[in-house]
């Protein structure tokens, strides 16, 4: 006994040193790829395409440093995070029901599906000039192409997922006595998760699209904005360093969501 408790121990203390091999090596190459984008950056910008239309790092970075002490950058980060925020959530507001309505009964889904695929396959981009007619250049425009980014992806994944829920498993929830109410909370929402916070993470990295898109055309704040400001004025390192916070945002955004996500699901799945 006491032996199984010591080769218990060292194998737990070999796969703990084991997983933090694996993320000191992954973080090492993690370091590397960012150096080499750098410096490459650094020489495509200094040999091999003029400065002034391809700034260097440092010049991207003071820009960028310049910015935040101006407030213009913060501004900017605020009001599309603002507009990706009410166009995301409401988008998933709006997605799950009607993706859960259509996985559920089949009515739903033989009267909406030719019109959700149909819209589906119509880029957000197309949708610009339209919104801007409806509802002008203000708020709603920009918050109606993120919302259209977003529904659809989340309502197809919701549907999907309520498919994929395994016909055994409900039959035996059946069995066992499960009522409508008990079959949809333990069984049928347990198994679609996974695939609407998959829509959801699909929609939200969309969603940084759709709104600098809008804010090309119709904005006067926004990092879409700054961006297309910056290239009229050949100010190339405020575009690059809007670009660059843009893609910041993003990967923090994404990660926040897997984190939060993953946290949520487990303990929903634990309630349950």
């Amino acid at each position: 006994m006491f032996d199984a408790s010591l080769t218990t121990a060292g194998v737990r203390a070999q796969s703990r040193w084991w997983y933090l091999g694996a993320r000191s090596e992954a973080a090492w190459i993690g370091a590397l790829s960012l150096v080499a984008v750098v410096v490459l950056w650094q020489i495509a910008s200094t040999r091999w395409v003029p400065s002034i239309l391809f700034p260097t790092p440092l010049r991207t970075l003071e820009a960028c440093s310049t910015m935040m002490w101006e407030g213009v950058l913060p501004h900017h980060v605020a009001v599309s995070l603002a507009r990706i925020a009410a166009g995301f959530v409401l988008g998933t507001v709006v997605g799950v029901p009607v993706g859960l309505a259509m996985g559920l009964f089949p009515p739903v889904l033989i009267f909406l599906e030719p019109y959700v695929q149909f819209f589906r396959f119509v880029p957000p981009v197309a949708w610009i000039i339209p919104a801007i007619l409806w509802f002008g250049i203000g708020e709603t425009s920009k918050i109606f192409l993120i919302f259209y980014t977003t529904v659809f992806l989340v309502l197809f994944n919701t549907m999907v997922g309520v498919s994929a829920v395994a016909r055994n498993q409900i039959r035996s929830a059946r069995c066992f006595g499960a009522d409508r109410r008990q079959l949809f909370l333990w069984v049928i929402l347990p198994g679609t998760m996974p695939h609407v916070l998959t829509g959801m993470r699909l929609a939200m990295g969309n969603s940084f699209a759709a709104v600098v898109g809008a804010e090309f055309i119709a904005a006067q704040s926004g990092l879409g904005f700054l961006i297309v400001d910056s290239g009229t004025w050949m100010a190339t390192d405020r575009m690059f360093a809007g670009m660059l916070t843009l893609g910041v945002l993003g990967i923090l955004a994404d990660q926040l969501f897997r984190a939060a996500s993953a946290r949520w699901a487990s303990r929903y799945l634990l309630s349950n």
